[in-house]
């Protein structure tokens, strides 16, 4: 931590040094400790087993669709809230501001590219089908080129077309908030056109969590075919306007990607394997095996450090849990331990207690959903 507190007071000294050289003119004051200090944030997350956990944000908006910004802000937010790799998705069918803006759908992707690589962010090519609802917003990454999508949207018939269009370029396909618009009939149901692009191997995600709406239904529908987990901002305004960050443990929402490394292509090899998790706010939700291999990889129990003999005669051991992360942990134990809840802050250390005589803890991590009723399930051994 401390080595941590001196990196981010060099990063915060740096901008006053360099404005501190600026020469001074007869009849100007500047203001320059004012100025918001410039850094990234390192969002901590062990390695899980063999991955690198990379996030990511693959779904968002800037003026050349019905964004509120220019695509350069996206990358500035990107490396500063420390994201790994993001995608503009701006909409082939619906851009606003076409009347100041000429409308390029790969425009964004081409005024972002060399900012990116400068920046050391992964830059993803995209963009965002958005159909009459139902059956809803696909959004399209790994795409090559966005000129010639189907802007009609009259029939089902234009509706499968725009998508297959992105299917016929590789691309990963996603399902965009099948629960946004909850009024309207088939607008949050599996409905025979998105089953037809499930079969046809044209739909390979679902957009779990969205900004700030967690799609409870979506998560079974990925659990029980076999479709990657998403969690995005879909951010038309600026990350900071929509988010309070002035409060604990808000962060954008986004996708944990378990990554064999730190590139686009292993990002795609993820994506189709499925091994991701959303974060938003405290809470992770996903296939119960990444979630379980990300916990594990974050939490430990450590030896027991001290036991205590009480008045009648039990053994108490105490013990430190701790975690190594960003991430943000709520357990509650059911059995076998003193201790029957316990919330592990990020990179914090808490104390529980058990009977001398418990072999094992077992519990759920509340702040995780591995079904849109169910829990993840842990132990610990004591041994």
């Amino acid at each position: 931590m401390k080595q941590r507190n001196l990196l981010l007071f060099g990063l915060l000294v740096i901008p006053i040094l360099v404005f501190g050289q600026r020469r001074e003119v007869v009849g100007m004051k500047y203001l320059d400790e004012n100025r918001r200090p410039i850094y990234r944030e390192n969002v901590i997350i062990p390695n899980v087993g063999e991955y690198q956990v990379l996030k990511c944000d693959f779904h968002m908006h800037t003026v050349f669709s019905d964004g509120n910004v220019w695509p350069s802000i996206r990358n500035q937010e990107a490396w500063e809230e420390g994201i790994d790799a993001y995608a503009i998705t701006d909409h082939i069918e619906y851009t606003p501001h076409k009347a100041d803006v000429n409308v390029n759908h790969n425009r964004g992707y081409e005024l972002l590219k060399e900012s990116a690589e400068k920046s050391n962010l992964i830059l993803v090519k995209g963009t965002e089908i958005t159909r009459n609802t139902p059956p809803g917003h696909f959004n399209a990454i790994y795409i090559d080129d966005a000129t010639d999508f189907i802007e009609e949207r009259s029939t089902n018939e234009f509706d499968r077309e725009a998508v297959m269009k992105a299917a016929e370029q590789d691309a990963f396909i996603f399902w965009n908030h099948p629960g946004w618009q909850p009024g309207i009939e088939g607008s949050y149901e599996w409905i025979p056109f998105v089953d037809d692009l499930y079969k046809n191997k044209a739909l390979h995600g679902i957009e779990v969590v969205n900004g700030f709406g967690i799609h409870m239904k979506a998560l079974d529908w990925c659990l029980d075919k076999g479709l990657t987990v998403m969690g995005t901002t879909d951010i038309h305004n600026l990350v900071a306007h929509d988010y309070d960050f002035s409060k604990d443990y808000v962060h954008r929402t986004m996708t944990l990607v378990l990554a064999k490394e730190r590139s686009a292509e292993s990002i795609r090899e993820a994506l189709d394997e499925g091994r991701t998790v959303a974060w938003a706010s405290k809470y992770l939700l996903g296939k119960e095996e990444n979630v379980r291999n990300l916990f594990y990889s974050c939490v430990e129990l450590m030896p027991s450090h001290y036991t205590e003999v009480r008045n009648n005669g039990i053994k108490i051991n105490h013990y430190e849990i701790r975690n190594n992360s960003d991430l943000y942990f709520e357990l509650s134990l059911s059995d076998g331990s003193a201790t029957k809840n316990v919330v592990l802050y990020p990179r914090s250390t808490q104390l529980i207690t058990a009977n001398e005589e418990t072999a094992s803890l077992s519990g759920e991590v509340v702040s995780t959903y591995v079904r849109s009723d169910q829990h993840l399930k842990v132990d610990f051994d004591l041994n």
